[in-house]
């Protein structure tokens, strides 16, 4: 078993039927943070989530919803629950409603998702032009709120913008290294620099097309390839700034439709590769001869303590520095 895990994006399902039961498939004891909307979800769309989602927690003695940093961890049986947004088009233009997605479990925010928006520039846009006026009153605020600034899906100059913004660590909640794999998606080593410089985290992924192993049989590959960005961070940046955050989504084949059927928010890099695949918790863990993130980081020389802050620590101590509560 690994060290104590926290994950810091995955995602159910956007919409009522989604199961909270699913989450269950990641191991008690952990913290996972659970995507409520992004770019196509309204304000009233996204706090529709969020009650389902935390009344189904409520209803189920295996989570923990999370109201402040000592719920993270506090009982070895339980999961540990909170939410995150992907964009910033379900606060609706309204700066209060940070506080507000706060109170209800909002933890992290990210400003664009993959395509420009009134707050800042995407990570697919072809003209970068980072942070609106907007944009920065909103980085602003979240850090008064005590919610994680997050730089993944954005581009590289909202990114560093946000770095230079921010008052308290940043984060990039699910974000690789365009070193090892040349996705629009992934970030340089500059923001990856520059993220640290704040005390932040940057979270590895599982997702194929992010990894360059998009292959239905290359479950191996995946895990090893999480390995290998994880180590590349950890040369760049140090073992203190990067963590894990493997974006699964519960809903592989609605995702892979929504990506088919809503073209203005992707692009060719997300479907030239075919239908996406992702590290599963059981793969991240390890099962069926695949084996899990912890051994291979044994394998590549990391210490219990190295993985226990990869796994987790780095994370923790990052929100420790962040939440309000």
């Amino acid at each position: 078993m690994p060290p104590f895990l926290w994950e810091q994006h995955c995602c159910l399902p956007l919409q009522p039927s989604a199961r909270i039961a699913d989450l269950a498939r990641y191991p008690l004891g952990s913290y996972l943070s659970v995507n409520v909307g992004y770019s196509p979800q309204s304000t009233d769309d996204s706090l529709a989530l969020l009650h389902h989602f935390r009344d189904a927690a409520r209803a189920d003695g295996r989570f923990r919803l999370v109201a402040g940093h000592a719920d993270i961890g506090a009982d070895p049986e339980v999961i540990a629950l909170a939410f995150d947004l992907e964009d910033s088009g379900p606060l609706g233009g309204k700066l209060d409603n940070v506080a507000m997605f706060y109170e209800l479990g909002v933890r992290s925010l990210l400003p664009a998702y993959n395509y420009a928006n009134e707050a800042a520039c995407g990570c697919l846009d072809t003209e970068d032009t980072g942070l609106t006026d907007y944009g920065r009153d909103l980085v602003r605020i979240m850090n008064e709120v005590g919610m994680f600034v997050d730089g993944s899906h954005c581009s590289a100059r909202t990114g560093l913008e946000m770095s230079d913004l921010t008052a308290v660590p940043m984060i990039y909640s699910h974000s690789n290294f365009a070193a090892l794999w040349a996705h629009p998606r992934n970030i340089t080593d500059d923001q990856a620099r520059a993220c640290a410089a704040t005390g932040g985290v940057i979270g590895i992924n599982g997702v194929g097309i992010f990894l360059g192993c998009n292959g239905i049989d290359e479950r191996a590959e995946r895990v090893a390839a999480m390995a290998a960005h994880i180590a590349y961070g950890v040369e760049l940046v140090g073992i203190e700034h990067i963590g894990v955050s493997s974006d699964y989504s519960f809903d592989g084949p609605e995702f892979n439709e929504e990506i088919a059927n809503n073209p203005g928010a992707f692009s060719e890099d997300f479907t030239k590769w075919g239908p996406l695949q992702w590290v599963p918790p059981e793969d991240l863990l390890g099962r069926d001869g695949v084996p899990g993130l912890d051994e291979l980081l044994a394998a590549r020389g990391f210490s219990k303590a190295d993985r226990a802050a990869v796994f987790g620590g780095n994370f923790a101590r990052a929100a420790g520095q962040v939440w309000r509560d």
